[in-house]
């Protein structure tokens, strides 16, 4: 038996007026297309639009907090903050702490592949949620479920947002910032070889749409191609953050 939206509230510390924009945050379009409306009544709706509105009010909220937290600090530092407290990865981690899969409504081919586990709809779901408690409730309810659940789990006890300074796959973390923000996946293309075989040095180049091209060198082309990820991957994030700066 799948748990009720009550217990969800509970866990989420909200209690909606009403229920049924928690329940669309919570519908996968696989379901909404598998359903048949009695005549007369309007068929169920998805969260995709609850989600696009969400990831908008998340950023917010984050930069807000980063502001605060960081007032000092400069653009391309809250960027790398902001980029890792939104990223797939560490949004995933505060559905599964929800254990929003439980919740999901899906349609049974989206069931049967293990829909309620996938990344990527959690993470949508999450977004939606996001933006549920924003409508229902207004931007005060949603601050504290942003804190409480995504901005409060990166802080450390000295006060400050965890950076991911162990991060070492450069490459991954291109791809889900990429797919994040409806940007070209990332290419690699091995520029040149050089060497002997037993000492080569190998320059990988990495590209996500044409305006954004990183080069490195590395010994082996997963060390060069690593290197060359990280390039185009900070380049991105402070670039990004400097075309959304709003203009005074």
């Amino acid at each position: 038996m799948r748990p009720d939206l009550e217990t969800l509230e509970a866990a989420t510390g909200y209690k909606f007026a009403d229920r049924a924009t928690l329940r669309r945050a919570l519908t996968h379009s696989s379901h909404v297309h598998e359903q048949t409306p009695a005549p007369g009544q309007s068929a169920p709706r998805d969260n995709e639009q609850l989600e696009f509105l969400g990831d908008s009010v998340l950023g917010f909220l984050i930069s807000e907090d980063l502001l605060k937290r960081h007032p000092e600090a400069a653009e391309g530092r809250l960027s790398k903050l902001k980029a890792h407290l939104v990223s797939a990865t560490w949004l995933l981690q505060a559905a599964q702490g929800l254990r929003l899969g439980d919740y999901l409504q899906l349609g049974r081919g989206e069931e049967m592949s293990g829909g309620r586990s996938k990344k990527n709809l959690l993470v949508d779901a999450l977004e939606a949620l996001v933006a549920a408690i924003y409508l229902d409730g207004g931007m005060e309810p949603a601050r504290e479920f942003v804190y409480r659940f995504v901005i409060e789990p990166g802080v450390t006890a000295a006060g400050a947002v965890d950076e991911p300074n162990n991060l070492t796959d450069y490459k991954s973390a291109l791809q889900e910032f990429a797919q994040a923000r409806h940007l070209p996946q990332p290419r690699y293309v091995i520029v040149r070889e050089r060497g002997p075989e037993h000492a080569k040095t190998f320059t990988v180049e990495a590209r996500v749409g044409r305006e954004w091209v990183g080069q490195a060198e590395g010994n082996s082309k997963k060390n060069a191609a690593q290197k060359a990820a990280r390039d185009v991957y900070e380049r991105l994030q402070t670039g990004l953050a400097a075309d959304h700066a709003p203009s005074i």
